[in-house]
Protein backbone atom coordinates (compact mmCIF):
# COMPACT_ATOMS: atom_id res chain seq x y z
CA UNK A 1 0.00 0.00 0.00
CA UNK A 2 2.72 2.59 0.77
CA UNK A 3 4.31 1.88 -2.62
CA UNK A 4 1.04 2.62 -4.45
CA UNK A 5 0.67 5.88 -2.59
CA UNK A 6 4.22 6.89 -3.58
CA UNK A 7 3.55 6.20 -7.25
CA UNK A 8 0.28 8.13 -7.26
CA UNK A 9 1.91 11.06 -5.54
CA UNK A 10 4.77 11.07 -8.06
CA UNK A 11 2.31 10.96 -10.93
CA UNK A 12 0.45 13.93 -9.52
CA UNK A 13 3.67 15.86 -9.06
CA UNK A 14 4.75 15.11 -12.65
CA UNK A 15 1.38 16.25 -14.09
CA UNK A 16 1.51 19.46 -12.08
CA UNK A 17 5.04 20.11 -13.28
CA UNK A 18 4.07 19.59 -16.94
CA UNK A 19 1.03 21.87 -16.59
CA UNK A 20 3.13 24.58 -15.01
CA UNK A 21 5.71 24.35 -17.75
CA UNK A 22 3.04 24.57 -20.44
CA UNK A 23 1.55 27.67 -18.86
CA UNK A 24 4.97 29.23 -18.55
CA UNK A 25 5.73 28.62 -22.24
CA UNK A 26 2.46 30.24 -23.32
CA UNK A 27 3.17 33.24 -21.17
CA UNK A 28 6.72 33.56 -22.47
CA UNK A 29 5.48 33.41 -26.09
CA UNK A 30 2.98 36.19 -25.49
CA UNK A 31 5.59 38.27 -23.75
CA UNK A 32 7.97 37.83 -26.68
CA UNK A 33 5.34 38.94 -29.22
CA UNK A 34 5.76 42.59 -30.29
CA UNK A 35 2.65 44.70 -30.73
CA UNK A 36 1.68 45.21 -34.35
CA UNK A 37 2.02 48.79 -35.49
CA UNK A 38 1.06 50.49 -38.73
CA UNK A 39 3.59 52.60 -40.53
CA UNK A 40 0.86 54.36 -42.53
CA UNK A 41 0.30 57.27 -40.13
CA UNK A 42 4.02 57.94 -39.87
CA UNK A 43 4.42 57.80 -43.62
CA UNK A 44 1.47 60.12 -44.08
CA UNK A 45 2.89 62.59 -41.59
CA UNK A 46 6.27 62.45 -43.26
CA UNK A 47 4.68 62.95 -46.68
CA UNK A 48 3.04 66.20 -45.59
CA UNK A 49 6.23 67.63 -44.13
CA UNK A 50 7.55 69.02 -47.43
CA UNK A 51 9.66 72.14 -47.72
CA UNK A 52 8.12 73.73 -50.81
CA UNK A 53 10.86 76.36 -50.88
CA UNK A 54 13.69 73.82 -51.04
CA UNK A 55 15.89 74.25 -54.10
CA UNK A 56 16.33 70.49 -54.59
CA UNK A 57 12.62 69.59 -54.53
CA UNK A 58 11.62 67.46 -57.53
CA UNK A 59 8.74 68.33 -59.85
CA UNK A 60 6.52 65.39 -58.86
CA UNK A 61 6.76 66.23 -55.15
CA UNK A 62 6.12 69.90 -55.83
CA UNK A 63 3.03 69.14 -57.93
CA UNK A 64 1.64 66.84 -55.21
CA UNK A 65 2.27 68.95 -52.13
CA UNK A 66 2.96 72.54 -53.14
CA UNK A 67 0.77 73.55 -56.09
CA UNK A 68 -2.20 74.30 -53.82
CA UNK A 69 -0.06 76.75 -51.85
CA UNK A 70 0.74 78.66 -55.04
CA UNK A 71 -2.94 78.70 -56.04
CA UNK A 72 -3.90 80.06 -52.62
CA UNK A 73 -1.21 82.75 -52.84
CA UNK A 74 -2.34 83.76 -56.32
CA UNK A 75 -5.95 84.16 -55.16
CA UNK A 76 -4.89 86.27 -52.20
CA UNK A 77 -4.19 89.36 -54.33
CA UNK A 78 -4.18 90.69 -57.88
CA UNK A 79 -1.40 89.89 -60.31
CA UNK A 80 0.93 92.63 -61.48
CA UNK A 81 -0.69 94.71 -64.26
CA UNK A 82 0.55 94.30 -67.81
CA UNK A 83 2.30 97.14 -69.62
CA UNK A 84 0.35 99.19 -72.14
CA UNK A 85 0.59 97.39 -75.49
CA UNK A 86 0.79 93.87 -74.03
CA UNK A 87 -1.99 91.44 -75.12
CA UNK A 88 -4.11 89.20 -72.91
CA UNK A 89 -6.09 86.11 -73.95
CA UNK A 90 -9.65 86.51 -72.64
CA UNK A 91 -13.01 84.75 -72.88
CA UNK A 92 -15.72 86.34 -75.00
CA UNK A 93 -19.14 87.44 -73.80
CA UNK A 94 -21.30 84.63 -72.35
CA UNK A 95 -18.24 82.37 -72.40
CA UNK A 96 -18.20 82.10 -76.20
CA UNK A 97 -14.94 82.35 -78.14
CA UNK A 98 -11.56 83.81 -77.21
CA UNK A 99 -10.47 87.41 -77.66
CA UNK A 100 -6.94 88.77 -77.57
CA UNK A 101 -7.36 92.16 -75.90
CA UNK A 102 -4.60 94.77 -76.30
CA UNK A 103 -4.86 98.36 -75.03
CA UNK A 104 -2.41 100.28 -77.22
CA UNK A 105 -2.66 104.05 -76.68
CA UNK A 106 -3.88 106.47 -74.01
CA UNK A 107 -4.78 110.14 -74.56
CA UNK A 108 -5.86 112.65 -71.90
CA UNK A 109 -8.10 115.54 -72.99
CA UNK A 110 -10.63 118.00 -71.61
CA UNK A 111 -12.96 117.64 -74.57
CA UNK A 112 -13.25 115.91 -77.90
CA UNK A 113 -15.30 113.53 -79.97
CA UNK A 114 -18.46 115.52 -79.31
CA UNK A 115 -18.17 115.52 -75.54
CA UNK A 116 -16.88 117.77 -72.77
CA UNK A 117 -15.62 116.24 -69.53
CA UNK A 118 -17.87 116.94 -66.56
CA UNK A 119 -15.18 115.97 -64.07
CA UNK A 120 -12.19 117.61 -65.75
CA UNK A 121 -10.45 114.99 -67.90
CA UNK A 122 -11.37 112.36 -70.45
CA UNK A 123 -9.08 109.32 -70.52
CA UNK A 124 -9.33 107.76 -73.99
CA UNK A 125 -7.74 104.32 -74.42
CA UNK A 126 -7.60 102.55 -77.79
CA UNK A 127 -8.11 98.78 -77.71
CA UNK A 128 -7.40 96.12 -80.33
CA UNK A 129 -9.69 93.09 -79.98
CA UNK A 130 -8.86 90.01 -82.07
CA UNK A 131 -10.71 86.68 -82.26
CA UNK A 132 -8.16 83.88 -81.89
CA UNK A 133 -10.27 80.72 -82.30
CA UNK A 134 -12.77 79.38 -84.83
CA UNK A 135 -15.69 80.99 -82.99
CA UNK A 136 -16.86 84.57 -83.25
CA UNK A 137 -16.62 86.45 -79.96
CA UNK A 138 -17.92 89.68 -78.46
CA UNK A 139 -16.64 92.08 -75.83
CA UNK A 140 -19.04 91.96 -72.83
CA UNK A 141 -21.48 94.88 -72.72
CA UNK A 142 -21.30 97.14 -69.64
CA UNK A 143 -24.83 96.05 -68.66
CA UNK A 144 -23.47 92.58 -67.87
CA UNK A 145 -21.25 94.00 -65.11
CA UNK A 146 -18.15 93.00 -67.07
CA UNK A 147 -16.09 95.04 -69.54
CA UNK A 148 -13.90 98.06 -68.70
CA UNK A 149 -13.07 99.83 -65.45
CA UNK A 150 -10.52 102.48 -64.48
CA UNK A 151 -8.68 101.96 -61.18
CA UNK A 152 -7.47 105.35 -59.94
CA UNK A 153 -4.13 105.74 -58.07
CA UNK A 154 -5.98 105.67 -54.75
CA UNK A 155 -7.70 102.39 -55.64
CA UNK A 156 -11.13 103.77 -56.56
CA UNK A 157 -12.84 101.82 -59.37
CA UNK A 158 -14.65 103.96 -61.95
CA UNK A 159 -16.97 102.22 -64.35
CA UNK A 160 -17.73 102.99 -67.97
CA UNK A 161 -20.42 105.59 -68.66
CA UNK A 162 -19.67 108.14 -65.92
CA UNK A 163 -19.80 111.88 -66.58
CA UNK A 164 -20.02 112.66 -70.28
CA UNK A 165 -17.87 109.75 -71.49
CA UNK A 166 -20.71 108.17 -73.48
CA UNK A 167 -20.78 111.25 -75.75
CA UNK A 168 -17.22 110.72 -77.01
CA UNK A 169 -17.26 109.27 -80.54
CA UNK A 170 -14.50 108.62 -83.08
CA UNK A 171 -14.47 107.32 -86.62
CA UNK A 172 -11.99 104.46 -86.23
CA UNK A 173 -12.17 103.33 -82.59
CA UNK A 174 -15.87 102.67 -82.01
CA UNK A 175 -16.45 99.22 -83.55
CA UNK A 176 -19.23 97.07 -82.10
CA UNK A 177 -20.73 93.63 -82.57
CA UNK A 178 -19.20 90.17 -82.88
CA UNK A 179 -15.60 89.82 -83.99
CA UNK A 180 -15.31 87.09 -86.58
CA UNK A 181 -12.60 84.39 -86.53
CA UNK A 182 -9.30 85.59 -87.98
CA UNK A 183 -10.21 89.28 -87.74
CA UNK A 184 -9.90 92.17 -85.28
CA UNK A 185 -11.62 95.44 -84.42
CA UNK A 186 -10.45 98.75 -83.00
CA UNK A 187 -12.40 99.87 -79.97
CA UNK A 188 -11.99 102.34 -77.14
CA UNK A 189 -12.53 102.66 -73.40
CA UNK A 190 -13.36 106.20 -72.29
CA UNK A 191 -13.62 107.53 -68.74
CA UNK A 192 -14.59 110.96 -67.36
CA UNK A 193 -12.27 111.56 -64.39
CA UNK A 194 -11.19 114.17 -61.90
CA UNK A 195 -7.63 115.51 -62.00
CA UNK A 196 -6.64 113.22 -59.10
CA UNK A 197 -8.18 110.14 -60.75
CA UNK A 198 -6.46 110.88 -64.06
CA UNK A 199 -2.87 110.86 -62.79
CA UNK A 200 -2.20 107.53 -64.43
CA UNK A 201 -3.90 104.40 -63.18
CA UNK A 202 -4.82 100.82 -63.96
CA UNK A 203 -7.13 99.78 -66.77
CA UNK A 204 -9.13 96.69 -65.79
CA UNK A 205 -11.08 94.39 -68.09
CA UNK A 206 -13.53 91.74 -66.89
CA UNK A 207 -14.06 89.09 -69.58
CA UNK A 208 -17.04 86.83 -70.30
CA UNK A 209 -16.11 84.56 -67.38
CA UNK A 210 -15.63 87.49 -65.00
CA UNK A 211 -11.84 87.06 -64.93
CA UNK A 212 -9.95 90.32 -64.40
CA UNK A 213 -7.09 91.55 -66.61
CA UNK A 214 -5.15 94.73 -65.80
CA UNK A 215 -2.83 97.14 -67.59
CA UNK A 216 -0.72 99.89 -66.07
CA UNK A 217 -1.57 103.16 -67.81
CA UNK A 218 0.98 106.03 -67.89
CA UNK A 219 -0.02 109.50 -66.64
CA UNK A 220 0.79 111.14 -70.00
CA UNK A 221 -0.26 110.55 -73.62
CA UNK A 222 1.43 107.31 -74.70
CA UNK A 223 1.22 104.90 -77.65
CA UNK A 224 1.44 104.64 -81.44
CA UNK A 225 -2.03 106.06 -82.17
CA UNK A 226 -1.66 109.41 -80.30
CA UNK A 227 -1.72 111.53 -83.46
CA UNK A 228 -4.66 109.66 -84.98
CA UNK A 229 -6.69 109.73 -81.77
CA UNK A 230 -6.18 113.47 -81.28
CA UNK A 231 -7.09 114.10 -84.91
CA UNK A 232 -10.33 112.16 -84.61
CA UNK A 233 -11.24 113.69 -81.25
CA UNK A 234 -10.71 117.16 -82.71
CA UNK A 235 -12.78 116.38 -85.81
Amino acid sequence: MPTRITISTAALLLAATLTACGGSDNGDNKADEKPKTSSAPAASKKATEVDCAAEDIDQKTWNTHCSDEVDDAASAGPEEPLALGKPAETIGDQGIGVLEITPTTVVYTKEGGGGTSQNGTFVFVTVKARATTGAAAEVPAPITGNGWQWIAPGGEAIGWGGGDSVSVQTESFDSTGAIQPGSFQWRSAVFDLTAAQAKGGTLQYLDGDGAAYRWKIPAADTGPQITEVKKQLAG
